[in-house]
């Protein structure tokens, strides 16, 4: 006969197989969007080191910066663009399954010579043949360019986005990328974590470049109502709480070489964070990192790309609860959780890339809030592997793309281990372990 924690914890794995499910999704996701080739008269291999996205090229950096508002002057565009994503997947548990996962319409590019945008509207197949539409990502812009300062070029701009680190430039922070360790916890920046803000907040910020070289940005987001989640697409029972006196700041010096490109940036969040919704205490977190990135374009036959993101949150928790498995043991009433990411990435003839990313996730020991071992350590590894034969300037096409995808998502620990990961036999870190094959095309 099964005990009570047994149950609860069948239970919670059953749900962090669709978190995980998610996230093996939304890091496959393309980012390169064929209006924005429209509009510019680029292919999407200008902007992206690889035809189909998503990591981004100085110059697509440049277009981000100005947003989204270059343009070739040739009339009028039409600011819509469509993906549609089939895929088969394979878990380590559970049936197999082949169904068209995602499809999406982006709004986008430029309204005036200073303001434009990106809006991306979703709908994710939940399994059952039912598609739930959402509104996911949004980054509307003002921007002033062609502007000195001491001689040197100076863009200034606003951007209103709804997930902190999604309108970053060099795209390396896991709002922008997606790429993020998953698991019991994480920080606030990373939107694989539980109760992650991204998408579910609206906020503004104001950057600058100064000198092709230095860019800051400062910010604040609030958080929406449940009732707003609900109606723009989301469950509420991911709310990220309600939000107060939440700061953003990212600074960051960009070297653009030519051939090869180099960036180095420090990010902050701090917020106080209402979870749930009850008017009780609040947790205050505050998130501090930073990031590295190398490109390696040469004449783009082979593109190599390296990131490293390392991101620590401070926690300091309003409440103190008691253990659910051991009556008297209270909970600690500060804690850290460490998110790191590192990424590699080679690409061949902007067509044929094979990118490999390494995921880890730990937090400070709190044996009464991480049942049963004490520590929600987890790490993870995904592997792809994918071409994508348009979007270049000598091929077919430049206006549209395809891209036909191999994805290994493998687990080596979760929850504090690799085996027993919830205190129960026969559960193991590599049942959340899926291999996918997809094919994904933009118009």
């Amino acid at each position: 006969m099964l005990s009570l924690p047994y149950r609860r914890r069948t239970r919670n794995m059953t749900v962090l197989y669709g978190v995980g499910a998610a996230f093996s999704l939304a890091c496959t996701t393309a980012q390169a969007i064929p209006l924005y080739a429209r509009q510019t008269g680029s292919a999407c291999a200008d902007c992206h080191a690889g035809a189909y996205g998503p990591a981004l090229t100085p110059y697509g950096m440049r277009f981000k910066l100005n947003g989204y508002t270059d343009t070739d002057g040739k009339g009028f565009k039409l600011p819509v663009a469509a993906q549609l994503v089939g895929t088969r997947s394979v878990p380590a548990r559970g049936e197999s399954s082949n169904r068209l996962t995602q499809a999406d319409i982006y709004l986008g590019g430029r309204l005036t010579d200073q303001v434009g945008g990106y809006v991306k509207v979703e709908s994710d197949n939940d399994g059952h043949n039912r598609f739930n539409t959402k509104l996911s990502d949004v980054d509307l812009r003002f921007v002033a360019k062609e502007l000195k300062l001491g001689g040197k070029d100076l863009t200034l701009g606003v951007s209103v986005n709804n997930n902190p680190g999604l309108q970053d430039p060099i795209a390396a922070l896991p709002g922008a990328s997606s790429l993020g360790p998953p698991g019991v916890t994480g920080t606030v920046l990373n939107p694989s974590s539980p109760n992650s803000p991204a998408n579910r907040v609206f906020g503004a910020t104001v950057y600058g470049l100064y000198d092709s070289k230095w860019y800051g940005e400062v910010g604040t987001y609030n958080s929406m109502q449940r009732s707003t989640q609900d109606r723009l697409g989301y469950n509420p029972n991911g709310d990220p709480g309600k939000l107060h006196d939440t700061g953003y700041a990212r600074f960051a010096y960009m070297r653009d070489m030519r051939r090869q490109f180099f960036s180095a940036g420090v990010v902050a969040l701090t917020t106080k964070r209402e979870l749930p919704r009850t008017g009780g205490p609040m947790d205050r977190l505050t998130d501090l990192g930073y990031d590295l990135t190398y490109q390696y374009l040469g004449n783009r036959e082979h593109i190599v790309q390296l990131s490293y993101v390392n991101i620590l949150e401070q926690r300091k928790y309003g409440s103190t609860p008691a253990s659910p498995i051991a009556p008297g043991l209270l909970a600690k009433p500060r804690g850290t959780v460490h998110d790191q990411t590192f990424t590699a990435a080679y690409t061949f003839k902007q067509s044929y890339t094979l990118l490999f990313s390494h995921l880890v996730s730990t937090g400070s020991r709190d044996d009464a809030r991480f049942i049963p071992y004490g520590v929600p350590d987890t790490t993870a590894n995904l592997i792809s592997l994918y071409w994508a034969p348009f979007g270049k300037d000598d091929s077919y096409t430049s206006m549209a793309n395809l891209k036909l995808a191999a994805t290994w998502f493998r687990f080596t620990r979760f929850n504090g281990a690799s085996d027993s990961i919830f205190g129960a036999p026969g559960t193991n870190a590599r049942d959340f372990n899926a291999f996918s094959l997809s094919a994904s095309v933009a118009f």
